[in-house]
């Protein structure tokens, strides 16, 4: 039996966004490999704590509750563990509950390269260097930073919050932004390609499949009233008028609606996301997420000239 996964969202996850691996890489660090491998196999029964990611893929994969026969999620383990060190994280993941069943397992190479093998629009990782080498690649990929989060069993909504520029669309306007430094050349450049839609960033591709489940779980609720749709969209942008202009255009001509934009023109955007609380935000400049990081569960797009 074959599965084909193209006509899936399909999210490439490390353990070390699901899970809080901390304690057991300590191990790795100051003891090595041996200590490591013997450390995994004494505690492999012993279920790992939640990592920062996993209050958007619990609520990802819930979205297959709106059609069991043919879910429109798939998640994939992608571990630098071996099979037998990666133990201790597939018990985690049954434990939880959480339906992840396929896994790869590189015992310490970087797992990159098997993204377009699973046609995966979606890679997270705490791991910088994996997740660089998969945006320098040319792939979706993103990296988990540490902060605190809250998963709250009663709240069934999965909010989710991007910037624009450098995560959902190109770095076009940004470099005109960094190389004039001017904010009147960005506005002036934006008005006059008001109609250009912009080229993908690497998280076009995501937010297109989250939009056509957005579409499935409306069709749900018109077939069953009961049903509550989970998905939230927002966006989330340092622009303001009059360059918000290009944006909608840009959203209009690729075909994807969201439910919110913020157009912040320069103000802290932890401001919105502390009152949104969305569960995954994600930014192509650190700078922007040091704050939120603290509170909301955040990722790094190391994506164009703002990470050159």
């Amino acid at each position: 039996m074959s599965f084909d996964l193209s006509e899936r969202l399909v999210v490439g996850l490390a353990s070390s966004a699901l899970f809080d691996l901390e304690e057991s890489d300590e191990v790795f660090r100051s003891k090595g490999e041996r200590a490591y491998r013997s450390y995994q196999s004494e505690h492999q029964d012993k279920p790992l704590n939640k990592g920062v990611a996993y209050p958007f893929i619990r609520r990802l994969l819930s979205l297959n509750k709106m059609n069991p026969e043919n879910p429109p999620v798939e998640v994939i383990l992608l571990s630098r563990n071996d099979p037998d060190t990666g133990l201790r994280v597939m018990n985690s993941i049954e434990h939880y509950g959480l339906p992840i069943t396929r896994a790869v397992f590189l015992q310490g190479t970087s797992p990159h390269v098997y993204i377009p093998a699973f046609d995966i629009e979606l890679f997270l990782s705490a791991d910088k260097v994996d997740v660089k080498q998969a945006i320098i690649a040319g792939y979706p990929a993103g990296q988990i930073l540490k902060g605190s989060f809250t998963d709250d069993n009663e709240d069934s909504q999965l909010r989710i919050a991007f910037d624009f520029d450098g995560v959902i669309a190109d770095d076009e306007s940004e470099t005109v932004f960094k190389q004039s430094n001017n904010l009147d050349d960005f506005h002036g450049h934006e008005v006059a390609k008001a109609n250009i839609p912009h080229s993908p960033g690497p998280l076009k591709k995501f937010l297109a499949r989250i939009s056509t489940i957005q579409a499935l779980e409306l069709i749900k609720q018109e077939q069953d009233p009961t049903y509550k749709p989970i998905l939230r969209v927002a966006i989330v942008t340092a622009r303001n008028a009059p360059s918000h202009k290009r944006v909608i255009n840009t959203m209009r001509h690729w075909g994807i609606m969201v439910n919110e934009a913020y157009f912040m023109g320069g103000v802290d955007k932890s401001t919105v996301l502390e009152v949104m609380k969305p569960h995954i935000f994600f930014d192509d400049q650190k700078l922007h997420l040091e704050r939120a990081s603290s509170y909301v569960p955040s990722v790094h797009i190391p994506f164009g000239i703002a990470n050159q």
